[in-house]
Parts: structure tokens; C-alpha cells; sequence
């Protein structure tokens, strides 16, 4: 959205153009390929969206994009499944899982804690069916959406291991009863391989914590109710969904406007900024646009109410974030490229070995080669490996002020190219502050000239004049009283203390240049007194002390900084320039979108960071989105990763930390897939001929080692930057 404005009659200096609604025809408008170009409080251009298509009372956002077991899994398309709570699941397979291993032999090797009866096995086996069907759900049903996909990833290898060694170790048991051959049963590989799947599921859930929505956050930016103004000037309460255009609405002071339009008759200050990224309030009277979600200040204002529905401001941004969501992940995912490979390597050489055994000896022997090599293939240490280092790097940036949603974008941003980045709120505090205020006469001390400044500001409530009376109190200066004090129209205001008449207009109307440093991007105020500037005052967004150090370091790792702000040109370049880096003004939510999608388009990977409404779109479409934690709700649902203190410079925290976790990630698929890789040929005989073959219970200790390898590996993560 871009920031247009109503006019500021006490203070000029502020020069906010109007949004202009009433040259849209609605009635002739596709909504299927519109173009909101022509909007100008947006520039929402919805070419590639059929609004034609979608019927928003029938959609449920609270279900949109998200996860219903605990967790979130992002866009990380099939990861993680909807199959319940991994939690639950595992607390109530363990005992039965416990039971289980403490009745079996582990590869064939009876250990010191395990028990045996007449009809153990039976029990055993028992158990572990009750064991698959309720433990293994979410796995095989993982699987099954994995091969609709046609793509095999780790649940389809999760799968292969427990469905293996369950049916052999039925098959095994009832021979014994049946035939009264003994065969060695795998009731103890899938009871521990199911469990240990279960515990690193639910580590990674907990440790990624529950997805927020961006859907409903939208949504409840708009109040439910409205106050329809009837023909007979009575009020009448009324849900917004049930509004319709032309209504006229009543808003009190402190109230969110229901929807959009124009202000009939009122006079207020609207605060935009969550919606727009605009940092001041802006002034609005009678003929202004004003936009749903945005809150009424002071004063009452009679709204004519123009778009309701599909065509709001709010219902277009739901739309852009629910098109960014539905976007597949651009993420390399590595745990599940390794897992296929393995999913297919284990298929491949059981096959072989089946074969080639049934050839060289008989079918009994075949099958025991076959299932021990599917069993090998069983990826207990490939289970834990990236569950235990997301565990450990949630919690390492939790203590540094950063909250990760999604372990994707921890991979994705060692790969950034661009860093999208908005200013207020972002860079800048989003806080009209004074800047510099300096004396322009001998006859007065920068004291006096900011007793005077406050005192004849003392009773407004306008943004400049809270922000000057507030860093009078600061330097400890106290307020001139002063006998009268007037609004001077288009200028700013007048009074009279000690006999003498003062003014604090804008620069534009004093009319005369100044010897006075104004800081780039700020708004100048002169104290005159009898035609003569005595005093200067420099207001505007100040800049977050370690915005500057954020764009030297994503320099020097090649990331690309660019501002993208709703704000208008002069801020923003004043900013630009002071950081050094490329900017985009007046950028409406769709400028955003655009910007962002423009960059992917050409391969690049984008990392964006705001935190209003206006960012929601891009930070939900952005490989990766970081969101300010102070921003609205909607951007904090919108994003992978919060910055819970609001500092840019934990930007370069979360960077090192997705360097360093992506590397352990690696370290850990080595040394957890490794093992596999190497013992899946051997378990198949391959080495037999020269009288080499892996035993079960060497196979065991080699599993065993390479989890605890992969469990120490993901402790030893560490990050530099100073906790919190």
C-alpha cells in the first residue's frame, strides 16, 4: 500500500497526498484479472488471482497452511504430516515398546535385562501389532502421501524398516509353533527403530513449536460489528459481513474502522502504520479515504463506507498470503534427499541379494539375507540426526532472541542472495523522535529555545508535539507557559508568552532557508518570534543503532540489502542513503509480493524482514521471512523466523546460526546415512565370497554408535553472539 495521506493543517511540513477511491467504476470490474493499479491506496494488482473463484465466507483460514499435529512444518510440503501428535503417540507406545524389547533378543543376542517365558515370542508379537497400528500410523501414512507424490523420502524409508522387521518376526514366530524351525525374529530392531522415530519426530515439533496464522490475524484486525448511522441519525449495531457499500459508519476514538471508504464528516488522526508501514499518524477530515483494519485515533468520524468483502484492503492481503503459502518450498531439504537415496539403495541391493542368494543357495537363506539387509537399512542414527540438531539450534536461538518456525529456512539462508528489508519498524524505530534541535539566535540558549518549543506544543496531542514536549522532559527542560496558543491553518501553531508572540511553523512556511543541519529523511519545525527564526527543530524515524553494522556484515557474506517501504520518497532515501543501500519507496503490499517474486524468478534467494501488515504477502512468499517481534501478529504468523527483541542485529545471529546448524546438519546425515550406505552391501553378502559378511550383532553395535556419534555431534552446536 502506498502511504497517501490527508492533509495536516497545523503542521504542512508533513505534505500527505490524498487516496482517491472515487474514479473506480466496481460494478464494471472483473475481479478475476484485476489490475488495482489504479488504487491508490494499494497498487494491488490482482492479474493472477481469480477472485471469481473464491468464496471467502466458506473458507476456514484458522485451517490454512498449517499443521494439525504439534508442530509446524512450514512449506515443507510433506516433512511432516497431519497424523496426529507425535507426542501422544510415542508416550503411549513406549511401554508397549518397552515391553517388547525387554521379550526379544536384540539381532539374535539374548541381553542380561531381557526376559523369557513359554510363549514370550507370542506376546512379543501381539504387542508389537498393536504396536504398529497405533505407533506406525503416522509413518505408513506418511508413505502413502509420499508415493501419491511419487516421491520416497523418509517416511517411506521409516516404513520399509518397521514393516520389514515386523512381518519377518510374525512370519518367524509362527514357524517356530508351525514347522519347529528356529529363526531369528527382528521384534527388538522395530520396536527401538519405531520408538526412536517417534522421539525424534516429537523433538523436532517441540523444539519448531506451534505455526500462528496469518489468516485469522488479518481477520481480526477488522472489528465484527459496526455502527450503521440510519436516516434518522440513530445508531444501529451491525456484523461487518453484513455491510454493504454506501453505508455510512460511526467510529469512536480509539476503534479500528470496520472497512474502507471515505470520511463524510469528522475530523481524526488515523493510525496506519501497521497496515501501511507509514510511521506518523495522518491527519484525516471530511473527504479523505480511510482503510479497514486501521485504528481511529481521536475524535468521531462518519465513514461512507466504498468496499466490503473480496474488494477490502484486508481481504486482498489475505489473498496475497494465502497464495504466497500455497507456494512449494524452495529448500534443498537434505535429511530428505539422503533418506530417498537410501529409501532406494535398500529396495535395490535387497533385491540383488534375493536373487543372487536363491541362486547361489536356497529361498530360506535368501529371505534371511534380504530382510537383514532391509533391517540394516533401518535409519536409527538418519531419524535422530536432524531432529537432535534442530532441537539444540531452536533452543540456542531462543536464548539469543530468535525464534525459528520452520528448520527450512535455516538451510535456505545460507544460500541468500537478497535481503528485502522494511524500514519502519524495521531499521528504524517507527518512533517520530527529534533528531536535532539547535538555537539560530544569540538572544536565546537551545534551552530556552525548547522551553519555548514545549510549552507552546504542551496542549496538543499531535505526533510532533508529543515528540518535542517529550525530549524537552528528557533534557530536563522545563516548559514555558504560555497566555494563549492558536492553530495557525496549513502552517502550525501561535501563542504569546512574557509579552512577546511566538510561532512553530513548518520551514515551508516560514518561507526562508536556515543555517541549520537537518538530518536526512526529518521534518523541520522553526520557532519564530516577530518574523525571526530563533530556533530549529529536526523530527523523523531514527534509525536502530545496529542497522548500520547489520548492512556491512550482509555485505561482506555477499547478501544483497534492499529497503522496501510503504513510506514516501524523501524518508526513504534519507534512510537509504544514511545505510547505503538500494531502495524502493512508497511500496504498497503487492509492490512487495512483486518485488520478492521478481527475485526468486531470477533464481535468487530471498530473505525478507518487517513487521506489518503490508509485509505479511512478502514475508510469507520469501524463501525466507524474518519478522520484527514488536510488528503485528500477522507478520509474526506470516514468517519462519521472529526476532523476539526487535534488533536488526540479530539478523547476523540468525544468519551464523543457519550457517552452523545447516553444517552440523550435514555432519550428521554423514555420519547417520554413512553407516547405512556402507553396512546395506555388506548385510547382503556382498563380501561374502572372500569370507567377510556382517554379523547382526556387529551390525547393532555399528547402529548404536553411529546414533550416539550423531547425538554428541548436535550438542557441540554453539553460537558466538551475546545471549540475551
Amino acid at each position: 500500500m502506498n502511504d497517501k495521506k490527508g492533509k495536516q493543517p497545523d503542521h504542512e511540513h508533513i505534505d500527505h497526498s490524498k487516496m482517491d477511491h472515487s474514479k473506480m467504476d466496481h460494478s464494471k470490474m472483473d475481479h478475476s484479472k484485476m489490475d488495482h493499479s489504479k488504487m491508490d491506496h494499494s497498487k494491488m494488482d490482482h492479474s493472477k488471482m481469480d477472485h471469481s473463484k473464491m468464496d471467502h465466507s466458506k473458507m476456514d483460514h484458522s485451517k490454512m497452511a498449517h499443521d494439525d499435529h504439534e508442530g509446524h512444518a512450514g512449506n515443507s510440503g510433506h516433512e511432516h504430516h497431519h497424523h496426529g501428535s507425535f507426542k501422544a503417540i510415542f508416550l503411549k507406545s513406549l511401554p508397549l515398546g518397552i515391553v517388547v524389547m525387554l521379550l526379544t533378543p536384540m539381532m539374535g543376542i539374548s541381553l542380561p535385562f531381557q526376559i523369557s517365558f513359554l510363549y514370550s515370542d507370542i506376546l512379543a508379537a501381539v504387542l508389537s501389532t498393536i504396536l504398529i497400528i497405533y505407533g506406525g500410523k503416522p509413518f505408513y501414512m506418511g508413505a502413502i502421501d509420499e508415493f501419491k507424490q511419487k516421491d520416497p523420502g523418509m517416511m517411506s524409508l521409516i516404513t520399509l524398516g518397521i514393516g520389514v522387521s515386523y512381518l519377518y518376526s510374525v512370519y518367524a514366530v509362527i514357524a517356530r509353533y508351525v514347522t519347529g524351525e528356529h529363526m531369528m525374529d527382528f521384534f527388538f530392531e522395530f520396536a527401538s527403530l519405531l520408538l526412536i522415530m517417534l522421539l525424534g519426530h516429537w523433538i523436532e515439533m517441540k523444539a519448531l513449536g506451534e505455526a500462528g496464522n496469518a489468516q485469522k490475524s488479518l481477520a481480526e484486525l477488522v472489528p465484527k460489528d459496526a455502527y450503521v448511522v440510519l436516516e434518522d441519525d440513530a445508531v444501529e449495531s451491525r456484523p461487518v459481513s453484513q455491510l454493504q457499500v454506501g453505508d455510512v459508519i460511526r467510529v469512536q476514538a480509539g476503534e479500528n474502522i470496520p472497512a474502507d471508504g471515505v470520511i463524510q464528516r469528522g475530523q481524526s488522526r488515523v493510525n496506519e502504520a501497521l497496515l501501511t508501514g507509514e510511521s506518523k499518524p495522518i491527519e484525516k477530515n471530511a473527504g479523505d479515504q480511510v482503510i479497514g483494519g486501521s485504528t481511529n485515533q481521536e475524535g468521531v468520524l462518519y465513514i461512507e463506507v466504498q468496499e466490503t468483502g473480496d474488494k477490502s484492503f484486508i481481504s486482498q492481503v489475505q489473498t496475497l498470503v494465502a497464495q504466497a503459502q500455497s507456494q512449494p518450498s524452495r529448500a534443498e531439504n537434505l535429511a530428505k534427499k539422503v533418506a530417498s537415496s537410501l529409501f532406494y539403495v535398500a529396495i535395490a541391493v535387497a533385491l540383488i541379494a534375493f536373487i543372487v542368494w536363491l541362486f547361489i543357495t536356497d529361498v530360506q537363506t535368501a529371505i534371511i539375507f534380504t530382510v537383514t539387509t532391509l533391517v540394516i537399512a533401518c535409519p536409527h542414527a538418519l531419524g535422530l540426526a536432524i531432529p537432535l540438531v534442530v532441537s539444540r539450534s531452536t533452543s540456542l536461538g531462543a536464548s539469543h532472541g530468535l525464534l525459528v518456525k520452520d528448520r527450512e529456512a535455516l538451510e535456505l539462508a545460507t544460500k541468500a542472495d537478497v535481503m528485502i528489508l522494511d524500514k519502519t519498524g524495521t531499521l528504524t524505530s517507527g518512533e517520530f523522535k527529534v533528531l536535532n534541535a539547535e538555537s539560530l539566535s544569540k538572544d536565546y540558549s537551545k534551552e530556552e529555545v525548547l522551553a519555548l518549543m514545549s510549552g507552546i506544543e504542551g496542549g496538543s496531542s499531535h505526533p510532533i508535539a508529543q515528540s518535542i514536549v517529550g525530549f524537552a522532559e528528557k533534557q530536563k527542560v522545563k516548559p514555558i507557559n504560555f497566555d494563549s496558543i492558536n492553530v495557525v491553518s496549513g502552517a502550525g501553531v501561535e501563542g504569546e508568552a512574557n509579552g512577546r508572540r511566538y510561532e512553530l511553523i513548518s520551514q515551508k512556511a516560514f518561507g526562508q532557508k536556515v543555517d541549520f543541519e537537518i538530518p536526512k529523511g526529518s521534518t523541520v519545525s522553526l520557532l519564530v518570534e516577530e518574523g525571526e527564526a530563533i530556533g530549529a527543530v529536526a523530527l523523523g524515524d531514527e534509525l536502530k543503532s545496529t542497522s548500520k553494522e547489520l548492512m556491512e556484515v550482509l555485505k561482506a557474506r555477499g547478501i544483497k540489502p534492499i529497503m522496501a517501504t510503504g513510506d514516501n520518497e524523501k524518508a526513504a532515501q534519507g534512510v537509504a542513503e544514511e545505510l547505503g543501500i538500494d531502495y524502493k519507496a512508497n511500496q504498497s503490499p503487492q509492490d512487495k509480493y512483486d518485488l520478492v517474486e521478481s527475485l526468486k524468478k531470477e533464481g535468487k534467494t530471498v530473505i525478507m524482514v518487517g513487521d506489518g501488515v503490508n509485509d505479511s504477502p512478502s514475508l510469507a512468499l520469501a524463501d525466507v521471512g524474518v519478522a520484527i517481534g514488536a510488528g503485528t501478529q500477522v507478520a509474526l504468523d506470516s514468517a519462519d523466523v521472529v526476532l523476539v527483541r526487535s534488533d536488526p542485529g540479530d539478523i547476523e545471529s540468525f544468519i551464523e546460526l543457519a550457517n552452523k546448524t545447516t553444517r552440523k546438519m550435514k555432519q550428521n546425515l554423514i555420519w547417520g546415512a554413512g553407516y547405512n550406505f556402507i553396512a546395506i552391501p555388506i548385510a547382503a553378502g556382498i563380501l561374502a565370497p572372500i569370507g567377510i559378511t556382517l554379523a547382526p550383532a556387529f551390525g547393532a553395535v555399528l547402529m548404536s554408535i553411529s546414533t550416539v556419534i550423531v547425538a554428541i555431534n548436535a550438542m557441540t552446536l554453539r553460537l558466538e553472539k551475546k545471549a540475551v
